[in-house]
């Protein structure tokens, strides 16, 4: 069952109506003096059973026996209030405590930033540009005092080159009740500027570009598709490629498919395809099977761009500049007037753009048990995790409190924000990288206007690039959106750290390990429609890798990313969970032994 439309709605008004009577000690000098009755009508629909034992109109334990009124009488049963409000506030504390001991890390940086005095190699998107883009210092300057003050008012002074503002600086200065807080987590040091590696997700997001209206069902390693396979050969020849491989190599198959990026305490970095990701279709199962809401049931059509070059943005040089310096062109994204299931890039750019809630979607198609008679139905009827302690109850299940089906949809929205948070204090306060649109103008000025910015010399030499200057006559990115890019830093994605906490609450309230009943794929002949999927099994754990990596490189095949930007946040978007997930633990009564779950690196971990 989905959560209580109303359940946070009741939390409101009990918390306004405690408000109200940390006020008023007088109930009657409160109607009649305080305010009039009207307004006290008002608030008193507001009350709850709850409100009233807690004294708002007085206890009821208090009450004296007068005319009308029956003497009050102890409940049935007595519960020791005292005992649990004590216990909460000890949970409350032995949770903050041993969060607060979380060492801080070291947070590095690549040192792009203070290499360049021009900033060409940081996020200045936003703020006035000359000619070639480069960041007008002062306007920079009021950006970095701002970010120095945390004073809200010094904010208000960044110097900005158009009407479209900044994204949330502010956001990640919030404080978390739950969890860690946001710079006691790290993520890996970004490639620099002039980096083979940097080159190298550069050339992978062109390419993402030049394929984006080959069906996914073409990535096949039999294909012979022309232009898959020059994107292989162009992508082997580099020297830093970090995207999956298969022997060393990369395969049709495994292109664009998921990575994580982790570092450890010593600053180490490793990289690791997602478990299960490279199995079956490049798109995950939750973002093609209907999804059962309840009483309804809907399938997930997508909205979807036309194929056409109007849908092509910033490749004309005015435009992107324009762009750079916060100015808007009126453009708008064309779309085709028919619905489809997700089977290109040009689709998982539009869904990555303006997204569905995928993750509750996803919770959804789990707990729905499916139709034997429909094998296109949307639910797969996944079982709870093995350590659900509800498993083994004779006598209780779980429900919308805990461990049941509303509390796994709760828990999905509740990480969210802290994810956003932690991305967004990497963003603004320590590496500021610049985006992949602002990479590809200093290409177009290194060819057309033969500035001297230190790009790596393996983008000069690729394929990839010659076919954009042949299609677009420029050497700029070509993007999905209007807009560009949001205008807050590249690194890490904001969208993956979402998508790396969402799925790690998933996998760990859900079975992993459980093979999906009856999967789908579009039908190549006809993508409105789903037809079976006939192949290897398909897990809950290997297709949540999955919707993460679909939703993170979705934002990398609009050109707004980078790989590592993904990768690094399913890392920490996972460390967020687990913060949460052990403040959780120490709140159950049930006799629980810990989440378990497999990490985005392949390993076992127990919460």
């Amino acid at each position: 069952m989905p959560v209580d439309p109303n359940s946070h709605q009741s939390s409101e008004q009990d918390a306004l109506v405690s408000s109200e009577t940390t006020k008023v000690k007088h109930p009657r000098r409160f109607l009649i003096g305080g305010a009039s009755r009207r307004s006290f009508l008002g608030r008193a629909s507001l009350f709850t059973t709850a409100s009233v034992v807690a004294g708002v109109l007085g206890s009821p334990l208090a009450y004296k026996k007068r005319e009308g009124i029956a003497q009050a009488k102890e409940p049935l049963g007595k519960f020791d209030h005292n005992n649990l409000r004590e216990k909460a506030f000890q949970v409350r504390t032995t949770a903050a405590k041993v969060n607060r001991e979380i060492p801080i890390p070291p947070h590095p940086t690549n040192g792009d930033e203070a290499k360049y005095a021009n900033k060409i190699a940081t996020d200045t998107r936003g703020l006035p540009h000359n000619q070639l883009g480069e960041v007008d210092l002062k306007a920079y300057q009021s950006l970095i005092n701002a970010l120095k003050s945390g004073d809200p008012n010094e904010y208000e002074k960044i110097v900005l080159g158009g009407k479209r503002k900044l994204v949330q600086p502010l956001t990640p200065l919030a404080i978390s009740l739950s969890g860690v807080n946001t710079c006691q987590l790290a993520i890996p040091v970004p490639p620099t500027l002039d980096s083979a590696e940097q080159a190298a997700e550069f050339l992978e997001i062109a390419w993402q570009q030049l394929l984006q209206d080959i069906p996914f069902s073409e990535f096949r390693n039999d294909t012979t598709n022309s232009l898959i396979l020059a994107a292989v050969q162009d992508l082997n020849r580099l020297s830093a490629f970090k995207g999956p491989k298969q022997n060393g190599r990369v395969t049709p198959e495994l292109l664009f498919r998921g990575t994580a990026i982790y570092v450890d305490a010593s600053g180490k970095t490793a990289y690791h395809t997602l478990p299960g990701v490279e199995v079956g279709p490049y798109v995950s199962q939750f973002l093609l099977r209907p999804v059962p809401a309840g009483t309804h049931s809907y399938p997930q059509l997508n909205r979807v761009p036309l194929a056409i070059p109007e849908n092509s943005f910033q490749t004309n040089y005015d435009e992107w500049l324009l762009v750079q310096n916060g100015g808007e062109s009126g453009r708008k994204i064309k779309f085709d007037s028919t619905r489809r299931y997700f089977i290109n890039g040009r689709d998982q750019s539009e869904i990555a753009h303006i997204p569905p809630p995928v993750y509750t979607n996803a919770a959804l198609i789990l707990l729905a048990k499916p139709v034997k008679d429909n094998p296109l139905d949307g639910g797969v009827g996944s079982p709870y995790n093995p350590s659900n302690p509800y498993n083994k109850s004779k006598t209780q299940a779980g429900g919308s409190g805990t461990f049941g089906p509303g509390y796994s949809q709760s828990l999905i929205s509740w990480v969210a924000p802290h994810a956003i948070r932690a991305a967004y204090w990497q963003k603004w306060y320590v590496h500021r990288r610049l985006r992949a649109e602002a990479y590809g103008g200093l290409v177009h000025n290194n060819k057309v206007n033969k500035t001297n910015y230190p790009i790596h010399p393996e983008v000069l030499k690729s394929e990839a690039l010659d076919r954009i200057y042949s299609k677009y006559k420029s050497y700029l990115l070509p993007q999905a959106f209007p807009e560009g890019a949001p205008f807050h830093s590249s690194y890490p994605g904001g969208a993956s750290v979402s998508a790396g906490a969402s799925v790690t609450i998933l996998k760990a309230l859900f079975d992993e390990n459980y093979v999906i009943p009856n999967p789908v794929i579009p039908d190549p002949k006809d993508p409105t429609k789903l037809i079976s999927y006939q192949g290897s099994p398909l897990t809950v754990g290997g297709e949540l890798n999955k919707l993460a990596a679909n939703i993170g490189l979705g934002r990398d095949s609009a050109g707004i990313h980078w790989r590592t930007d993904a990768a690094a946040s399913l890392a920490l978007g996972e460390a967020i969970a687990i913060g949460i997930l052990r403040d959780e633990k120490l709140t159950f009564r049930e006799q629980f032994e810990g989440f378990t779950f497999t990490k985005f690196d392949g390993t076992k971990v127990t919460i």
